[in-house]
C-alpha cells in the first residue's frame, strides 16, 4: 500500500514524524538580571496594588450592605479560625457596630496588610539572591507536590478481583543447547536495545539510536510518555530481565502522567499502553500497572462521544476533545482502530467491575452487525457522524488487519464462550477467501486488497500476520475446515518468507507485488524499507506452536541474523530504507514495537511451549499477553454469550 507522509502505515502503526530541535538561542547570562528585575517589579506592583486597594474600598458603614461573597478572595488576611469574624460578617453587621471599634478594626487590617507587604518584599529579595537553577529547583519541587496530591486524588482503590489461573510465566527453557544459545542471543539483543534506550532516550517514547537521543511520533502527541518502557515491560519479564523490569516499573510509578495536554491515537495508546500495562500487571501482580491502565482508560472514554458511538481516531488527554485523521476518507474512523479495542476493554471491565468499557466495545460490535457489507467484506472506513461506510476499500493489512484478529481473539479470550465473535470472524474470513486470497503464477498464495470492486495484487508486510491468525483460528472452524486453515496459514508463511528471501538483506519489504513476472518483490522505492516489523516472525511463531515444523525456527533464525547484521548499531537497532541494497541507509528509529513484538516473538519461537501457553494466554495486537477469562471468573453479563 502506498502511503503518503502522514498516512498510517497500518491500522496498527503510524509513521514517525521527525521534529527538529529548537533553533532559538539560549541567552541565559544576559537574561538573568532582567528576569530578576521584572520578577521583583511584578511582585512589588501586585502587593502594592493589594495594599492600596484597601484604602479605596467603600466604607461599609456608610453604604447599604452589598455582599458579593468574594471577601475571602479579595482580602484573605482575616483569620476566622481564632474567633475573629470574616470580612463578610463585618459587611453584614457593619451598620450596627460602634464607629470607633470599626476604625480600630480597619487600622488593624491596614497594619497587617502593610506587614505582609513588607514580608513579601523581603522574601522576594531573598529569592532573587538565589541562582536561576535554585529558583527553578524550588518551583519544580512545588509542582511535584501538586502533582503528587492530584495523583492521590486520582488513585481510587479498585475492587479486589480474583486473578485468572496464570500458567507459564516463568518457564520455557529449551533442553537443546543449540536452541538455548539462539534464545540467549535474542535476549542479548533485547538487552542491547533496552540499555541504549535507557542511556540515550529514557522517558522519551522511542530512541534514535544513531543520533543517540529520544524520538517521538504524532501518534503519541507532544509528550514524553515512555512508550518504549511500557511496551517492553512484559518482554523483559518473560526473559528474566528483572532488574530492567524494576527500572521500568519505577519510572512508570513516578513519571507516567496522563493529565497532559496532548493529542494521542486512541488505538495506539490502547494497544501499547493499556495492553502493556495490563500484561505487566498480570505477569508481575504489581498494582501500579493496573491503576495506571485504568487511569489512562478513563482519559480515552471521551473519544466515544460521537453520534454513533464509533470513537474518534485521536483524543486530547486533557480536554477530551476528539477528531479523526485528516486524510481518512471524508472524516471517517478506521476499522482496524475502532475494531481493536475489545480485548483490553473487556479486561478493564473485569478488573474494575465497571461495565462502561465492555459496553463501549459491544456497542461497536452491535452497530457493525446491523450494517450491510459489500460482498460480505468490511470496508476500512466508517463515518462516526453518519454511521455510513466511507470509501469501499478492504484490506487484511494496513487499516483493516487487527479488526479480524480481535474477532477471533475475543472468542478465545472468553474461553470460547463468545460465539457471536466467532461467527463474525468466520463470516469475514469466508468473504476474504472468496474475494481477496489468490495464487500467483508462481504458486504463491497471497492476500490482495479490494478497492472499489477491483483486486489489487499487492500484499503488505502487515498482512503477513494473517498466516498466524489462520492457524490460531483453525481449531473451531466451520465444516471441519481446521486442516484447510492450518494449510492456508502455512502458505501465507511461505509467501512472506519468500518476500524476505528475495531481498539482498534477507529482510522483508513494506509491501510486495504479484504482477506479471514480479512476485513477492517490492516495486516502488517507498515500499522497500524495513522498520523492524514483527508480523512475519509472529506468523513463524504461531506456525511453530501448531506444527513444530523445524523450518519455522530456521526461518526465524535467518531473520534474527539479518536484523543483528544490518539493523544493529552501537546505539541500539534501526530500521533500513532499502532491503535490496547491500549498503542501505538507516532510518534512525528504534520502534517501541521492536521490543514489544519482534524480539518477544523470536524469544518465544526458541522457547518451549510451556512459556505462555496458548490455551491460557491470548496476545493483543502489540504482542501483550492477556489471560483467558474462564467462565467461572467472568463477571460480564451484558452479552448472552457470557451467561
Amino acid at each position: 500500500m502506498t502511503t503518503p507522509a502522514l498516512l498510517p502505515l497500518s491500522g496498527r502503526r503510524l509513521p514517525a514524524l521527525n521534529l527538529g530541535a529548537s533553533s532559538f538561542p539560549h541567552h541565559r547570562a544576559t537574561l538573568r538580571l532582567s528576569e530578576k528585575f521584572i520578577l521583583l517589579l511584578i511582585l512589588s506592583a501586585f502587593i502594592t496594588l493589594c495594599f492600596g486597594a484597601f484604602f479605596f474600598l467603600p466604607d461599609s458603614s456608610k453604604h447599604k450592605r452589598f455582599d458579593l461573597g468574594l471577601e475571602d478572595v479579595l482580602i484573605p488576611h482575616v483569620d476566622t479560625s481564632k474567633g475573629g469574624k470574616s470580612l463578610g460578617s463585618f459587611l453584614i453587621h457593619g451598620q450596627g457596630h460602634d464607629e470607633h471599634r470599626h476604625r480600630e478594626e480597619e487600622e488593624r487590617l491596614r497594619n497587617k496588610i502593610r506587614a505582609d507587604h513588607e514580608k513579601a518584599l523581603e522574601e522576594a529579595k531573598e529569592k532573587l539572591k538565589k541562582s536561576r537553577d535554585e529558583i527553578q529547583a524550588e518551583i519544580q519541587t512545588e509542582k511535584n507536590k501538586v502533582v503528587q496530591e492530584l495523583k492521590k486524588k486520582d488513585s481510587k482503590p479498585l475492587p479486589p478481583v480474583p486473578l485468572p489461573n496464570l500458567i507459564g510465566i516463568n518457564s520455557g527453557e529449551p533442553a537443546d543447547p543449540d536452541i538455548q544459545e539462539k534464545r540467549n542471543k535474542i535476549k542479548e539483543m533485547m538487552k542491547h536495545a533496552w540499555d541504549n534506550y535507557r542511556q540515550y532516550g529514557w522517558g522519551h517514547n522511542e530512541l534514535k539510536p544513531i543520533a543517540r537521543k529520544g524520538h517521538s511520533t504524532n501518534i503519541f502527541g507532544n509528550s514524553q510518555m515512555g512508550a518504549t518502557i511500557v511496551d517492553a515491560l512484559d518482554t523483559l519479564y518473560i526473559m528474566g530481565l528483572h532488574d530492567e523490569f524494576r527500572e521500568g516499573q519505577e519510572w512508570i510509578d513516578k513519571n507516567l502522567d496522563f493529565s497532559v495536554n496532548s493529542e494521542v491515537s486512541v488505538f495506539e495508546v490502547n494497544i501499547r499502553f493499556i495492553g502493556g500495562l495490563l500484561a505487566a500487571y498480570y505477569l508481575s501482580g504489581q498494582e501500579v500497572f493496573k491503576i495506571k491502565a485504568v487511569q489512562l482508560a478513563g482519559k480515552l472514554l471521551p473519544a466515544f462521544n460521537t453520534p454513533t458511538g464509533i470513537p474518534w481516531a485521536m483524543v486530547n488527554l486533557k480536554s477530551g476533545v476528539g477528531r479523526n485523521w485528516g486524510w481518512a476518507s471524508a472524516g471517517s474512523s478506521i476499522l482496524a482502530e475502532f475494531g481493536t479495542l475489545h480485548m483490553e476493554f473487556v479486561h478493564l471491565s473485569y478488573l474494575t467491575g465497571d461495565p462502561v468499557y465492555y459496553n463501549k466495545v459491544m456497542h461497536i460490535r452491535k452497530l457493525l452487525q446491523k450494517m450491510d457489507r459489500p460482498n460480505g467484506l468490511y470496508p476500512n472506513y466508517l463515518n462516526p457522524r453518519t454511521g455510513r461506510w466511507g470509501q469501499h476499500h478492504t484490506s487484511v493489512g494496513g487499516l483493516g488487519d487487527s479488526f479480524y484478529e480481535y474477532l477471533l481473539k475475543a472468542w478465545l479470550m472468553s474461553d470460547k464462550m463468545d460465539t457471536e465473535a466467532r461467527k463474525m470472524y468466520d463470516d469475514a474470513i469466508e468473504a476474504i477467501e472468496k474475494h481477496l486470497i489468490r495464487k500467483s503464477n508462481g504458486g504463491l498464495t497471497f492476500i490482495g486488497e479490494w478497492k472499489n470492486g477491483h483486486l489489487e495484487r499487492k500484499m503488505g508486510h502487515l498482512t503477513c500476520f494473517a498466516g498466524g491468525m489462520f492457524a490460531l483460528g483453525a481449531d473451531g472452524s466451520r465444516d471441519d475446515k481446521a486442516g484447510h486453515y492450518l494449510q492456508l496459514g502455512a502458505e501465507i508463511a511461505h509467501t512472506c518468507h519468500e518476500s524476505y528471501d528475495r531481498t539482498t538483506l534477507k529482510l522483508g519489504p513494506e509491501a510486495f507485488k504479484f504482477d506479471g513476472g514480479v512476485e513477492a518483490v517490492a516495486v516502488r522505492q517507498n515500499e522497500k524499507y524495513y522498520i523492524l516489523r514483527p508480523e512475519v516472525i509472529e506468523t513463524y511463531w504461531y506456525m511453530w506452536r501448531f506444527t513444530h515444523d523445524p523450518k519455522y525456527r530456521q526461518w526465524g533464525w535467518e531473520a534474527t541474523q539479518a536484523i543483528d547484521k544490518y539493523c544493529r548499531v552501537s546505539g541500539g537497532f534501526s530500521g533500513v530504507k532499502d532491503v535490496y541494497s547491500s549498503s542501505p541507509a538507516y532510518d534512525d528509529v528504534q520502534q517501541s514495537f521492536f521490543l514489544a513484538e519482534t524480539l518477544k516473538y523470536l524469544y518465544l519461537l526458541f522457547s518451549n511451549d510451556d512459556l505462555l501457553p496458548l490455551d491460557n494466554w491470548v496476545f493483543n495486537t502489540e504482542a501483550h499477553p492477556l489471560p483467558v477469562l474462564h467462565l467461572a471468573n467472568t463477571t460480564l453479563s451484558g452479552n448472552p454469550a457470557y451467561r
